[in-house]
């Protein structure tokens, strides 16, 4: 006989109206990582299978998009598999299929999409589409279970650097963001300038613990009219012209001190843009997602900030921070709970807005 696990609402502490016994059947394919979770409740990751192409693309220095869109093919079938099995559920009991259809790389995103969409089809599940950055914000409720709305959020990774006041669940209001690199584009770049490779975020990190972060003075920016806004372009061309004047002079580069310094300048204007928003805005609570959130010197930078100001500092565990479609699963969820649907005509929007749909 089929088990039937009914859907419950209650509210919470804060008068909420939640939903129970929901869950949710997550993709993952914006970038280089093939992913599935099934996520219970929005908070209760019951498996997160993750298939990385890092080794692949390291190769290339980067990621290349067509190589990715055929790996994302080879392996989403069996990482979806291996995520019902790990969960030690079935698609029947699924209640609904999460699947990030933007920001991305347009061809991968597609394989995810197209994948979800045929699941929920031929499951008569629900599908629900997810915003990739919504995800990465997200992933902050999977280790801190008591963190609700309303916080502030930095969302930094390797294609986006946003100041998010999150307002509720599901609705956002950007503060600010980069206006040319993200700040971890601006990590790999200077990486492969000092001659560490690729993915640079890790390596300059690792790095960076044997340099000293005030050896070289690289500059920090400020926009003009837009505080809370970034740009790191000025600040990667400041360290290939140290690197360049070096060179040209015959002066060998001390790697360790150059890594340090530079992510000393980021560290810097991130958590200076985070605090005034703090201090302008009220928040009590706090918290960072994205790649670039597993960096140590950003991490202890914020938890130091947050502790002077007297907030709450949430972040997610490294595996959390990545691509990862448990993220993905817990955005779903409360998505899902608000009642939002996909149709069958959903698409891969590879430059999707925070807040669009």
């Amino acid at each position: 006989m089929e088990n039937i696990v009914l859907e419950t609402d209650r509210r919470n502490r804060n008068g909420r109206t939640v939903m129970e016994n929901i869950s949710i059947l997550a993709i993952e394919s914006s970038c280089d990582e093939t992913a599935a979770a099934v996520v219970r409740d929005g908070r209760t990751v019951l498996s997160n299978v993750i298939s990385s192409q890092i080794d692949l693309h390291t190769l290339y220095g980067g990621v290349v998009p067509e190589i990715a869109s055929r790996k994302h093919m080879e392996q989403i079938n069996q990482v979806v598999e291996q995520a019902l099995e790990k969960a030690g559920t079935s698609l029947a009991d699924i209640t609904a299929i999460a699947v990030t259809y933007g920001p991305g790389l347009v061809g991968a995103l597609l394989v995810g999409v197209a994948h979800a969409k045929a699941l929920a089809f031929a499951s008569h599940k629900p599908l629900v589409g997810v915003h990739h950055i919504e995800g990465h914000i997200c992933a902050n409720y999977i280790d801190n279970p008591e963190l609700e709305p309303p916080f502030g959020c930095l969302v930094v990774s390797g294609g986006h650097t946003h100041l998010v006041n999150v307002i509720d669940y599901g609705k956002y209001e950007i503060l600010g963001r980069t206006r040319d690199d993200a700040a971890g584009e601006a990590f790999d770049k200077v990486a492969r300038a000092v001659g560490l490779g690729y993915p640079g975020g890790p390596k300059i990190d690792k790095i960076a613990k044997e340099g000293n972060p005030d050896a070289i003075e690289f500059p920090r920016a400020k926009i003009d009219g837009a505080r809370y806004d970034f740009s790191f372009s000025g600040l990667k061309s400041a360290v290939l012209n140290y690197i360049n004047g070096c060179e040209m002079k015959k002066i060998k580069i001390n790697q360790a001190d150059v890594a340090a310094s530079f992510q000393k300048a980021v560290v810097d204007v991130l958590v200076d843009h985070a605090m005034q928003a703090v201090d302008e805005f009220g928040f009590k609570k706090f918290a960072i997602a994205g790649g670039v959130a597993s960096n140590s010197a950003l991490r202890a930078a914020m938890i130091k900030a947050s502790a002077e100001k007297g907030i709450a500092f949430n972040y997610p565990s490294p595996i959390l921070c990545t691509d990862n479609a448990a993220m993905i699963g817990a955005a779903g969820y409360y998505d899902y709970i608000a009642g939002i649907r996909s149709g069958w005509d959903l698409n891969a929007v590879p430059n999707l807005k925070l807040g669009e749909r």
